[in-house]
């Protein structure tokens, strides 16, 4: 009954989506806590691709970043992205530590949860309103990168459980990314391979990141911040040919269809209401350290490098979902926050992905689409 069920809320949601013009991952969150709420509990094939979901994501997040843009305008989009990182993970740690007397390990995935960016969402939101093929645009998405590039490193450190064998995770890593990055283009650009109906440049894909993730469970690992750092370097790959935009876009296709909405679906179930509400100071005071901190970090940097984007920027880098959500899953399977947490994390990601977003687009959309850059 339940994957009927599940498949029947992954079509709903897409529609949804399409007609209000949400983030289809919140929808599909919402649903997931609508059915955890009712008592439902995910099963054990929803579990691993929902961990398989959340590593896909972060490769697809690593893809659309402009690695020309973020060289040339390293300085700004660094400034901007670290901070965006460092204020509200220094700010989380100590609100959840200290005001609401968590562990020392709870507090820290707090605050490497709430220290995201939504690559997901911006992305969404500027190819909605035209503005990523704009220079504020591919700034945006530079600094967005370097912020989660920075969450995706806490998290490894996290989540890792060093023994001999991450030794080995690391060292496979480094070859897979260098063999991937030197030579995947043999396969993604063969004529004999593309347009096939049984798809070999998709498998390959996902058989590298299948690999990525049995060696970092080996390493008692995250595969994260690799999986985030081979799609930076493949993005040039992605860009650069019609033929790979292609077949990156026919794994979003694949991805978006099946292994993200699971991903979705299984964070919203692990929500509860109950929680959330018997713990609402909580819940506000998250979501106010998570938008403010972040507003707070980005706002100087935004305003010296992007004058007339400022407003725009430092409210679109307020939001977080696609690391936060990671980070609170992995968190809650490895026993370092419990329930109430998770879902007071959750709750916060959900609503600071929509909100920050509102006001950017209601009030502080740059007058011109063009070049507003200095």
């Amino acid at each position: 009954m339940l994957p009927l069920l599940v498949g029947f809320l992954v079509f709903i949601s897409s529609l949804i989506s399409i007609r209000i013009g949400i983030a289809v991952v919140i929808i599909e969150i919402f649903f997931g806590v609508i059915l955890g709420n009712a008592g439902l509990k995910p099963e054990e094939w929803m579990l691993y691709l929902a961990n398989f979901g959340g590593i896909i994501l972060t490769f697809l997040a690593g893809t659309e970043i402009d690695m020309r843009l973020l060289k040339d305008k390293f300085k700004g989009s660094f400034l901007i992205g670290f901070f965006s990182f460092l204020s509200p993970f220094i700010i989380g740690f100590l609100a959840a530590y200290f005001i609401a007397k968590w562990t020392f390990w709870a507090s820290l995935v707090t605050g490497t949860a709430i220290s995201c960016t939504s690559l997901a969402v911006i992305y969404a939101v500027l190819v909605e309103t035209g503005m990523n093929k704009t220079e504020l645009g591919k700034l945006l998405m530079s600094a967005t990168f370097i912020t989660n590039l920075f969450t995706a490193l806490a998290l490894s450190l996290l989540f890792t459980k060093f023994n001999l064998y991450t030794l080995v995770f690391l060292a496979v890593s480094i070859l897979i990314i260098f063999l991937v990055d030197r030579f995947s283009l043999y396969i993604l650009r063969n004529p004999s391979l593309f347009n096939k109906v049984i798809e070999p440049e998709i498998k390959f894909l996902l058989f590298i990141l299948l690999a990525f993730v049995y060696f970092a469970k080996l390493g008692g690992s995250q595969a994260v911040l690799p999986v985030f750092i081979l799609g930076m370097l493949m993005s040039k790959h992605f860009t650069d040919q019609r033929k790979t935009k292609i077949i990156r876009n026919r794994l979003k296709t694949v991805s978006y269809a099946v292994f993200i909405p699971i991903f979705g679906i299984v964070a919203g179930m692990r929500v509860s209401i109950f929680y959330i509400y018997s713990a609402f100071p909580l819940f506000v005071l998250f979501f106010l350290v998570k938008v403010l901190s972040k507003f707070a970090g980005v706002y100087f940097f935004a305003r010296k490098y992007i004058p007339q984007g400022h407003m725009y920027i430092s409210l679109l880098m307020s939001t977080g979902l696609t690391f936060g959500l990671i980070a609170a899953l992995f968190g809650f399977n490895e026993g370092l926050i419990n329930q109430s947490q998770y879902s007071l994390l959750i709750g916060v990601m959900t609503l600071s992905s929509i909100i920050p977003v509102f006001f950017a687009q209601k009030w502080f959309m740059p007058v011109k689409k063009e070049d507003v850059l200095r």
